[in-house]
């Protein structure tokens, strides 16, 4: 069909088109699938589901978890997590995933906008004759009558946010590894610590005892028994320190640089027990916060791009049809080429007759990703509800097992006291000396411990409740 340009004429074109492009969407509705796991309260107060809302001292209901600026309060640890946020390479390859995701959101977004090509020539023939033409043509548009347009370009939004949802997971994911990493660098710095001062305490008593040995005070035995003693010190030294630096290597990993002497965790041990790098997590907290932790995000964004996929997969079956045309203008004189033109129409249309089942087919596997993604959707809640339940079971008993652990400390040390006042003063033996010693090294290197999985624990739930 060839028309005149008239204004007119193209304003009736172009709104015909656009009325005939938002015809139909054949995708199934989406709504949010029923939780796979029973939604009641998520109390932590004591560390467990228990259906009923607490509040805190204020009488304020607490149902947000803090922002991890906020949750981490040691001011070296926050800088080292920044830092690992900005050089750690599992963070940077799911950033470009992202960016990557939003490129393809932008090629299917292009698809559905009709694509304008210009061209222009001039000719002299050889009389001295000239000739000027210029055209734009409009390539390949296709009128999305049942969204198969539309619903890729959902396809590749949700694609998009389940992208940035999974980095957000592998941020918090860091966080948590850096914080445990440093936690852990800490507490074998104080077993290491722990480890030299037993040593020296070790030596001293061996020298001791060398001395009694040369007066005869006491035999070869007890002799060996304090060389015996000193030689596990001083192994449990060169342990300790070979375990630090294997933590250094692995906080340095998760950094993606070498960590700044100046933002290793100290090693003296906290003066009290509940001591901590953080903030102590809302007394009680809504079991629907789990669905706004990154993974199940990403989990939906998944379900819900399948769904707009079946719609792709539906308009495959259905007419496509597509519009060409250009508009030019040729002259003699340069100065006339935009006087007059013409402008050029032609539709054409695409109908799958015989395909042999793979229309039918692709719907069908598009049906039954969207059952997939389902599923997998399910499995990440539940996996959310497990993980809570495992933190939160290990921290019903970490309070009491940790007051415990410093009254075995305190009573381990007055043990030791006493013995070492009843050996000097030749009323108990080397042997009861050196297992004084022995219990209260052990109960030492226990309490940081204890501490460790309590510091530990901590940085579990809010990690696996979803934190910020």
């Amino acid at each position: 069909m060839i028309c005149q340009n008239s204004p007119g004429r193209r304003l009736l074109l172009a709104t015909a088109v656009l009325s005939l492009a938002a015809c139909a969407n054949l995708a199934p509705k989406y709504q949010r699938p029923p939780a796979a796991t029973p939604l009641t309260t998520i109390s932590l107060a004591t560390a467990v589901y228990d259906g009923t809302q607490k509040a805190d001292a204020t009488g304020q209901d607490m149902a947000a978890l803090p922002d991890w600026q906020q949750f981490f309060t040691d001011a070296r640890l926050k800088r080292l997590i920044v830092l690992a946020l900005v050089n750690n390479r599992d963070v940077r390859v799911a950033a470009l995933k992202v960016e990557q995701a939003r490129t393809q959101l932008s090629i299917q977004d292009a698809a559905q906008l009709p694509t304008l090509n210009a061209s222009a020539n001039a000719s002299r023939s050889d009389h001295g004759g000239r000739s000027v033409s210029a055209q734009i043509g409009l390539t390949a548009f296709e009128l999305d009558l049942f969204g198969r347009l539309r619903n890729a370009s959902e396809s590749a939004l949700q694609s998009a946010l389940s992208s940035a949802e999974s980095h957000r997971s592998v941020q918090l994911s860091l966080m948590a590894e850096v914080a445990s990493a440093w936690l852990t660098l800490a507490a074998d710095l104080q077993r290491q610590q722990l480890a030299e001062q037993t040593l020296s305490s070790r030596q001293r008593s061996h020298q001791l005892n060398v001395q009694r040995h040369q007066l005869g005070a006491i035999n070869g035995l007890a002799l060996a028994q304090s060389l015996s003693a000193q030689d596990q010190a001083r192994l449990d030294v060169a342990n300790a320190a070979l375990q630090v630096t294997q933590d250094r290597h692995a906080l340095d990993l998760l950094v993606g640089a070498a960590t700044p002497p100046e933002l290793e965790p100290p090693t003296q041990q906290p003066q009290q027990p509940e001591a901590s790098i953080m903030l102590s997590l809302p007394a009680s907290l809504p079991s629907q916060i789990l669905q706004d932790r990154p993974d199940v995000r990403a989990a939906e964004h998944q379900l819900q791009g399948s769904h707009a996929d079946i719609g792709t997969a539906r308009a495959e079956r259905f007419p496509r049809i597509t519009l060409t045309g250009s508009a030019g203008s040729s002259s003699r004189d340069l100065a006339d080429l935009f006087k007059s033109g013409s402008w050029s129409f032609g539709p054409s249309v695409s109908l799958p007759i015989f395909d042999g089942g793979a229309g039918r087919a692709k719907v069908q596997a598009a049906e039954l990703s969207r059952d997939i993604a389902l599923a997998q959707y399910d499995k990440t809640v539940q996996t959310a509800f497990r993980e809570v339940a495992d933190a939160l079971s290990v921290r019903s008993s970490l309070a009491d097992r940790l007051a415990m652990q410093l009254a075995l400390t305190e009573s381990s040390a007055l043990q030791l006291r006493l013995a070492e006042q009843n050996w000097r003063a030749g009323s108990s033996s080397q042997l009861d000396l050196l297992d004084a010693q022995r219990s209260f090294y052990a109960a030492q290197q226990s309490l940081i411990s204890m501490r460790l999985a309590e510091q530990s624990n901590r940085i579990t739930l809010y990690k696996v409740l979803g934190g910020t």
